[in-house]
Order: C-alpha cells, then structure tokens, then sequence
C-alpha cells in the first residue's frame, strides 16, 4: 500500500508543470544556518577634497588625530584642516560556519559632511558583532558607483558616491562559536509559512530517502518547519546536499498587494472574486483662469485700467458602463477587470470597494 501511495505522488508531480516546481533550497532554510551581522567605525582616507570639514565633524577629527597617536605622530595641539579624510560605518554579512582567514565583502557608508567617497581608501577597522567580539578587520580601496561634481554655479551628481564597497575588504579574524557538526537537530524552516507546503516538503523528501535509503527522514512539525532524521552511514552535509534539490511545488494563501503611491496591483493564483457587478466612473473637473485687460473709454478724465477675472469651470465625467466581474481562476478575473477599461488606480479602489462588500476571497494588503 505504501509503495502505491509513493507511486501516485511520483505520477502526480510528474504531470505538474515545471515552472510550479522549486527546488527545497529555495523555500526553506537549515534552522540554526544564517548570516552575522558586523559593524565597525573607521576612516577613508585619500579623497580628492570631498572628505569631512573637520569644523563641522568633530567625531572626524577626533578619530584622525587618535588613529597618527597610534602611529606616534603628536597632533593633539594642532588645528587641522584636511578635507581628504571622511568618517563612514562599516557593515557586513558573516557567512555562517566561514573560517578565520576568509575574505568578505564590506559596506562603507559616510557618517559626516563628505561629499563622496571615490578614490578613497579605507584604512584598517575593526569588524564587531552583536557580542561585542571583533570578527573581522576591513581595509582596502573603496568602490564607488556615483559621482558628484561641484562647480561654483553648477553641480552634477548621479547615484550615491557616499556609500560604496570594498570586495573582499573584510578579513576574519575570528571563527564563530557554532559549528555544522555541532547542530542538535536537522531542521528546515519555510520562508513562507503553510501546512499544506510543510506535508508536501515532507511527502517528496520521504519518497526520495525511501527510494534511495529505504527508510522515511522526514516529519512535519507544524506550518513552518519539518524534521529530518539523516540515515547513520550518510554523512550530514551530503544528505542536506541531497534534500536541497528535490522539487516540490508551494502553495500560498490567496492575496491582493496593492501600493497607491506607485499604482502597483499584484494579484496571487488563487485570489477569486464571487459575481459581482461593477461601475466605475471618472469624475474630472478642469478650471482656467483667463483674465481680461479692461481699458477706458478715449479721452476719459476718470477712467482706469483694470484687470477683469475670468474663470471658466468644465466637469466631464466618464465611465460609467456596469460590467459582471467573477472568475473562479487568475485569468478569468483580469479578463472581467479588463474588460471595464480600468487604470490602476480605478483598479484599486474596484479592489478595495469589492473587499468591503465580501466578495473578495482573498486577503488585501495595502502597502
């Protein structure tokens, strides 16, 4: 009985079609296997006067003068007065179970008045974590893709030249306390959450360990995470290898996105509309003012000239044609919106008034 039932789940993803089906490692993580987060404060130096004026970034110059303490030059008593220098925070992602000795890509980001950072230099700082241990050191050339260039009666600026990258700039120091081998449990967590998504993860992946292992490894816990039990001559890395790239197709709860400042409408698969009927007009009201000059009569002693208001005031509504919208799938509902004439914004607000009434059986999210 057991071996029908793998047989029936092996024939009905077979007809699914392939843009449905993911692989595992797409919609789920390894619970306990993420990124750490670093920050560090430190100072670019070599800029083309674009750096902080030290009058209005104090915090600059008390860093420059510490980091020449460091190296045993005395300034303590001295005004200074560069601009290539420029105070920026610097972030970082930590790959889980990276090793000391690994290089990894920093941010830096301007924390005064510089104007940009191109041409700099990040000179070495201290990475830490949320522990307050330092991980990593960052130092090297920074990487800028904006521009700004000032002129006395002009200036040019494109993208954002105070924040760029060093690749690979960030050097570990330090190994992470956990280690793979030392995970208690063999866990997947959905990004997306879904009973029906879990039991499915967990169906495809016992199919595939009984065929190739002869036991079931998998066994969902509640809607956003499945156990895995690895067989004991299967080394864990090649096993979560293995349950990565097996194929299943999500579900997902029937939704409606709309975000009215952009005029964007997203519609989910399975979002359905029940009959309704819709009208929709608009409403435009144009005014313009033209004002007249009112001159006096030819040799008139009293007679002033004027300016006479005008104001003329059109109202034009359009629209207006009931439709029947209520589809049972995805294309259905875009044909009967379609099929009103509707711009975004009229289609978010049919969304909206459909939502109050009941007839929309999904959830809205208004961004």
């Amino acid at each position: 009985m057991t071996r029908l039932v793998c047989c029936l789940l092996v024939a009905l993803m077979a007809v699914l079609p392939a843009s449905a089906m993911v692989r595992i490692k797409d919609i789920a993580n390894l619970q306990g296997v993420r990124d750490n987060q670093l920050v560090g404060y430190g100072l670019v130096i070599g800029l083309k006067g674009s750096g902080d004026s030290l009058r209005n970034s104090p915090f600059t110059e008390q860093s420059l003068q510490s980091m020449l303490d460091s190296l045993g030059v005395n300034v303590r008593d001295a005004r200074l007065r560069t601009r290539n220098v420029a105070a920026v925070v610097v972030t970082a992602e930590m790959p889980s179970f990276i090793g000391k000795g690994s290089s990894i890509d920093v941010s830096v980001s301007s924390l005064g008045d510089a104007t940009s950072l191109a041409g700099g230099t990040l000179i070495a700082t201290p990475l830490l974590g949320a522990d307050g241990q330092i991980y990593a050191v960052a130092q090297g050339p920074v990487a800028v893709s904006g521009f700004a260039e000032l002129g006395q009666a002009e200036s040019l600026t494109q993208g954002i030249p105070t924040v760029g990258r060093v690749p690979n700039g960030g050097l570990i120091e330090r190994d992470l306390p956990a280690k793979f081998s030392q995970i208690p449990a063999l866990v997947l967590e959905l990004s997306n959450p879904d009973f029906k998504t879990a039991v499915r993860i967990t169906d495809a992946i016992n199919i595939h360990s009984k065929e190739r292992y002869g036991v079931s490894v998998a066994k969902e816990r509640d809607y956003r995470t499945v156990d895995l039990t690895p067989p004991k001559y299967v080394s864990v890395t090649r096993f979560i290898a293995e349950i990565e790239s097996i194929r299943v197709r999500p579900d997902q709860t029937a939704k409606v996105v709309i975000d009215e400042r952009t005029g964007t409408v997203v519609i989910g698969k399975d979002v359905q509309i029940s009959t309704v009927a819709i009208t929709h007009g608009n409403l435009t009201v144009r005014i313009s003012e033209a004002p007249e000059v009112s001159q006096p009569s030819p040799f008139s002693q009293n007679g002033q000239t004027v300016v006479v208001p005008r104001t003329y005031v059109d109202a034009q509504e359009s629209g207006g044609q009931l439709a029947v919208v209520g589809g049972t799938d995805l294309p259905t509902l875009v044909r009967g919106l379609n099929r009103i004439g509707l711009r975004p914004t009229g289609i978010i607000a049919i969304l909206q008034a459909i939502k109050t009434a009941g007839a929309l059986q999904a959830e809205l999210v208004v961004q």
